[in-house]
């Protein structure tokens, strides 16, 4: 089947921080669209620009030709997909369901066998870039699934995303992720103490940004996140409660390799201690706070 907006109905389920945006851009492209979020008010915006409302996300699959979920935890995407009132309920035969959540990739592959079981085809297909590249979509969405499903589906990605690889089967675009959230992690830490260390010699840090972040030490985190922590901005791009959460299936997928990740675990302490110190609703650009307090150092609070 061919997608287009005159024949193609979408379904989309978690309208928060990068989900608004990501639907937003497939009703910009024409595609009709129901949504289902926790609160509804996070939906108003889509909304008014066209999508129509559902009660459940069985409502939503019911209503669609392909169902995305962007959620926060494993268990609410097992909830909106294989809970009674959930996605694979309401949705037919011959329709396919697309979970961006990071989630596990265990759970990737039983809601695909049970979308299997049911003539309904399912990807997971998770996501990086955050909020900016969720804006401008610009996101870097890692895929797992069938062939036939991925290749389905694939003209909705490149609505949203810049990068779009089909990394294997059920459960490898989790996997992906996981390699993602572990690269990011330590990263993480660099830039945080980097930038501590910029501010306790009395540089100034834009110009350290401007003179570091083109060469060797460059990365993503550093230009994005970097500005943000300069500017005293710790407004969430990606939640810290979400980011510890997906360091925990990674540390867990590597243990059941027997693969040793100190990194990530010294990673996964620090962002915990940030919750502890309130933090969780935070960007992870917030990890620099938690290792200003270990140093007793006053970080320059939002220009």
């Amino acid at each position: 089947m061919t997608l287009s907006p005159e024949t193609t109905r979408l379904g989309w389920i978690g309208t928060g921080v990068m989900g608004a945006s990501m639907a937003g851009h497939l009703l910009a492209a024409g595609y009709p669209m129901t949504v289902f979020t926790r609160s509804r008010d996070k939906a108003a915006e889509l909304e008014a620009k066209g999508a129509a409302w559902a009660e459940t996300p069985a409502a939503v699959a019911a209503a669609s030709d392909v169902t995305f979920a962007i959620v926060g935890f494993p268990n609410d995407v097992r909830d909106v997909f294989l809970g009674t009132d959930g996605a694979l309920a309401g949705a037919v035969a011959g329709s396919t369901l697309v979970d961006m959540t990071t989630s596990e990739p265990s759970l990737a592959v039983e809601i695909a066998s049970a979308a299997s079981a049911k003539g309904v085809g399912a990807v997971d297909a998770p996501v990086s870039g955050g909020d900016v590249g969720a804006k401008n979509a610009a996101l870097s969405i890692m895929i797992g699934g069938t062939d036939d499903d991925v290749a389905r589906v694939m003209p909705l990605f490149e609505i949203m995303g810049k990068t779009m690889v089909h990394c294997g089967g059920p459960g490898a675009g989790q996997h992906t992720k996981m390699v993602n959230q572990i690269l990011i992690a330590t990263n993480m830490i660099g830039v945080s103490e980097a930038l501590l260390y910029a501010h306790q010699a009395g540089l100034d840090l834009d110009k350290t940004l401007a003179a570091v972040s083109g060469g060797a030490a460059g990365s993503w985190s550093l230009s994005n996140l970097g500005t943000r922590m300069v500017a005293g901005n710790f407004a969430p791009g990606f939640f810290v409660d979400h980011f510890v959460k997906d360091m925990g299936i990674a540390l867990d997928e590597a243990k059941a390799m027997q693969l040793s990740a100190p990194g990530l675990a010294l990673a996964h302490q620090l962002y915990v201690a940030l919750q502890a110190q309130g933090g969780g609703r935070n960007g992870t650009q917030a990890l620099l706070l938690a290792l200003a307090k270990l140093s007793d150092v006053d970080w320059p609070s939002s220009k």
